[in-house]
């Protein structure tokens, strides 16, 4: 799992395509699996909100033009933003990982703009002056 932290529930819907494999999988690796009642995807909050920020801030803003796009796209945006420069709510507006955390500001420095998702979005850091 990453961070070596094995989750201990996981929440999701009722659909078909997982079939029995991926019931008898949790069982075994100590997972309790929690299914939400049939076409309710609102009992399913954090996949639903990921999903609405995801459509709000790549997917309705461009032409998805293969199946290989869309992939790039969304790891540029996952990888590059999502994950590193974008604030969350639950997070108290910091990021997953803050980078401004790790090292002291002890010297004059600028702001870099470096653009992800083709300028969509931009990631911010600090370079020596």
């Amino acid at each position: 799992m990453p961070f070596g932290i094995q989750p201990t529930y996981l929440f999701r819907d009722n659909d078909g395509i997982y079939g029995d494999k991926v019931g008898r999988f949790l069982k075994g690796t100590g997972i309790e699996e929690v299914r939400i009642a049939f076409r309710c995807p609102w009992q399913n909050p954090f996949v639903e909100r990921y999903g609405g920020t995801l459509r709000r801030e790549l997917l309705d803003h461009v032409i998805i033009l293969s199946e290989e796009h869309l992939k790039r796209l969304l790891k540029e945006y996952i990888e590059g933003y999502y994950h590193i420069a974008r604030p969350h709510h639950g997070l108290d507006g910091e990021t997953p990982f803050p980078t401004d955390k790790l090292e002291p500001v002890t010297e004059p420095r600028r702001l870099v703009s470096i653009p992800v998702a083709g300028g969509l979005h931009h990631r911010y850091i600090r370079v020596a002056a």
